[in-house]
């Protein structure tokens, strides 16, 4: 790559989804700035910032399995943003991963293979874990059923 091509990226290395993320982004050749973000929790302004850039409110980066979600009671539609954050504030664990910021843009990467629309070429084949071909052995991406 001619330009040095800045990659950040908001992991949890006990997710699958995460792992097979950042699998892609050095499959292109890039090694990212990796941020575990159940111990370094992004800001709130970050959050924020990162959500708008991808298209994304508040509620929609959210996650609800394997986390307070429900005892918190966070699908109430009357919680405000600022409530929200406080709840991600309290709980890193409450924002769905990973998120990729790139210089092509910033998206949440579920499934995995949205990182491809961030990245270079990839520099071959990539398979998931689950053993799903996702990129061909010419660096393609692979048509899904």
């Amino acid at each position: 790559m001619p330009d040095p091509f800045d990659v950040v990226i908001y992991h949890n290395p006990a997710c699958g989804t995460s792992r097979n993320t950042l699998a892609m982004i050095r499959n292109a050749g890039i090694e990212p700035h990796v941020v575990e973000y159940l111990k370094m929790p992004p800001s709130r302004a970050l959050i924020a910032q990162m959500l708008a850039r991808a298209g994304l409110n508040l509620r929609e980066a959210l996650r609800q399995k394997g986390t307070p979600y429900a005892e918190l009671g966070l699908g109430d539609p009357a919680l405000t943003d600022a409530q929200l954050l406080d709840a991600i504030e309290a709980h890193p664990i409450l924002l769905e991963r990973p998120l990729v910021v790139s210089p092509k843009g910033v998206r949440l990467c579920r499934p995995s293979e949205r990182v491809l629309d961030l990245l270079p070429a990839q520099q071959g084949e990539f398979v998931k874990e689950d053993g799903e071909r996702v990129v061909d052995e010419h660096g393609r991406r692979v048509a899904t059923a």
